[in-house]
C-alpha cells in the first residue's frame, strides 16, 4: 500500500489535469491509515542475513598471545583457495630438490651486497688527513752514507767559488791564444772571485811568462792558479802554538757578531780537553744570554770548567775573575769569549781594549793568543774587519768559519796576501769535527777544482 501511495505522489498531476488552486482534496480513510502506519517506527525484527566474522573466535580469545593449535574439525574454516595454493608451493619445492646439485646454477648475490660485505665504506676525509689503510708504507731508512773526508767537505764548501771561477776561466780560454787582452780579462775574473789584486797579478804574470802567445786551455790556467795560491797561503798555514810553561795560556776570541765565535771556542775546547789539557771557558759575551748558555753547554760537553756572570755585567771584570780562578786551579788553557762588536762602533771597541788592558796587568804577556773569527760569506768586508780588530785587540791569528756552499772562500787568499796573519783553523760546518787545521795545498786545490 505504501508503494502505491508513493507512486501516486510521483505521478501526481500527470494522470489527470491539474485542479485550480484552492483547498486541498480530502484524503480517504484508507490513505490516512496508510500514512499513519508508515510514519510510526518499527523494530528490526526482520530476518536479515548475518555477515560472517573474518576473525576466528580462537584469535579473539587469544589476542594477548599465540592461539592454541586448531583441531582437525576447525580445518573446515580455512578457505579452499588457500589450501590449494599451499599444495602447489609444496609441489614446486619438491621438484627443485630433485635437481642434482652439479646441474643447479649457483645463486649470484647482488654486486652491491658483495661489495659491501667485503669492502668497508671509507669516509671521505678532509684535506690533510688519511686513513691508516690508505697511508703509504714508509720507506726503509737508507743506509748511512759514508763519511766524507776532510778534503771532500772542504771542496764541497768551496764549490760555489770553484765552479764559478773555473767555469769563467774555461769559457775565456776556449780556442784562444794568450795575449794582453786575455790576461786583463783573467785578472778581472780573479779579483771578482775575491782572490785579491796581489794574487791576481801573481797568476797573470806567471801565466804570461810561461805561455804568452800560445794556445792556453782552462785546465792550464787553473793549475797555474792553484800553484800561485799555495805560494800565498803556505807561509800563513801554521799551527797554534801554546806556551804551557806558564798557566794559564790565555786565548781571547774576538770578531763580529755572527762569525761563529762561541761555536769555534767549543770546538777548540773539545780538541784541547781531548788531548788531556785542563781547559776553562769564560763567557765574556755578557750582552747576550744565549751566548752565555751556549758556552756553558759546550763546557759540559767537553768537560771544561765554566765561569760566567749575570747578563749585562762588566766583561773586563769577568776576564779578571776568570784569570785568577784559572791560575788558582792550574788550568792549562783559558779561552775567553767576547761580545760581537761592530768594527765601526768606537764605544764597543773601547770595551774590548779594556779587556786586553786588564789581562795585561795580570800577566804582561796576556792575552797570549788573540784569535779573530771570520765569516767566509762576508767577502771583501772581512778585509776591513781584520785591519781594525788587529789595531784594537792585537789580533795575531785567524780562523775562517762557515765555508759552506754559500762561501766566498777566495777572500782568505786576499787577507793572507795583505796582512800575513797566521791562519790556524778553518770550519766547514757546525759539527764538532768540522774544524780542522788549515792546509794551504788542500785549500788551493779546492778553489781551483783540482782533485787530490
Amino acid at each position: 500500500m505504501a508503494l502505491g501511495f508513493i507512486k501516486k505522489v510521483f505521478t501526481f498531476g500527470k494522470e489527470k489535469p491539474a485542479e485550480a488552486p484552492g483547498a486541498p482534496a480530502e484524503l480517504t480513510a484508507e490513505e490516512k491509515a496508510a500514512i499513519s502506519a508508515e510514519s510510526e517506527p518499527r523494530g528490526r525484527d526482520e530476518d536479515l542475513p548475518v555477515a560472517e566474522d573474518p576473525v576466528l573466535a580462537e584469535e579473539m580469545e587469544t589476542a594477548g598471545g599465540p592461539a592454541d593449535d586448531l583441531s582437525p574439525d576447525d580445518l573446515s574454516m580455512v578457505p579452499l583457495e588457500l589450501l590449494e595454493a599451499e599444495a602447489e608451493e609444496e609441489a614446486e619445492d619438491a621438484s627443485v630438490q630433485e635437481i642434482p646439485a652439479s646441474e643447479a646454477a649457483p645463486e649470484e648475490e647482488p654486486a652491491a651486497v658483495t661489495a659491501s660485505a667485503t669492502e668497508p665504506v671509507v669516509p671521505v676525509l678532509p684535506k690533510g688527513f688519511a686513513t691508516a689503510e690508505a697511508r703509504a708504507h714508509e720507506p726503509e731508512a737508507p743506509a748511512p752514507a759514508e763519511k766524507l773526508s776532510w778534503f771532500q767537505r772542504l771542496k764541497a764548501g768551496l764549490f760555489r767559488t770553484s765552479s764559478q771561477l773555473t767555469g769563467q776561466i774555461s769559457a775565456l780560454f776556449l780556442k784562444r791564444k794568450l795575449d794582453d787582452q786575455t790576461l786583463e780579462e783573467l785578472e778581472d775574473l780573479l779579483i771578482q772571485a775575491d782572490l785579491g789584486v796581489e794574487t791576481a797579478l801573481r797568476v797573470t804574470d806567471t801565466l804570461a811568462s810561461e805561455r804568452y802567445g800560445k794556445d792556453v786551455t782552462g785546465e792550464d790556467v787553473t793549475k797555474i792558479m792553484a800553484t800561485e795560491i799555495v805560494k800565498v797561503l803556505k807561509p800563513v798555514a801554521k799551527p797554534l802554538a801554546l806556551d804551557l810553561s806558564h798557566k794559564p795560556h790565555v786565548i781571547l776570541v774576538v770578531g763580529v757578531n755572527g762569525t761563529g765565535k762561541t761555536t769555534t771556542i767549543g770546538k777548540l775546547a773539545a780538541k784541547l780537553s781531548g788531548s788531556g789539557l785542563k781547559v776553562m771557558l769564560a763567557a765574556g759575551d755578557t750582552f747576550r744570554a744565549a751566548a752565555i748558555e751556549q758556552l756553558k753547554i759546550w763546557a759540559d760537553r767537553t768537560g771544561s770548567t765554566f765561569i760566567g756572570t749575570k747578563l749585562g755585567a762588566d766583561a773586563a771584570g769577568l776576564a779578571y775573575e776568570a784569570f785568577e780562578r784559572a791560575k788558582a786551579e792550574k788550568s792549562d788553557v783559558l779561552i775567553i769569549d767576547t761580545a760581537g762588536r761592530l768594527q765601526n762602533k768606537a764605544e764597543l771597541m773601547a770595551e774590548l781594549e779594556k779587556i786586553v788592558r786588564v789581562l795585561g796587568k795580570l800577566d804582561p804577556d796576556a792575552p797570549h793568543t788573540v784569535l779573530q773569527t771570520l765569516d767566509a760569506t762576508t767577502g771583501q768586508n772581512a778585509l776591513q774587519q781584520v785591519e781594525i780588530f788587529r789595531n784594537v785587540a792585537g789580533v795575531n791569528g785567524l780562523i775562517m768559519t762557515k765555508l759552506d756552499g754559500t762561501a766566498r772562500g777566495g777572500i782568505l787568499v786576499a787577507i793572507a796576501a795583505k796582512h800575513k796573519l797566521p791562519v790556524y783553523f778553518i770550519g766547514v760546518g757546525e759539527g764538532i769535527d768540522d774544524l780542522e787545521p788549515f792546509e794551504a795545498e788542500d785549500f788551493a786545490s779546492a778553489i781551483a777544482g783540482i782533485a787530490r
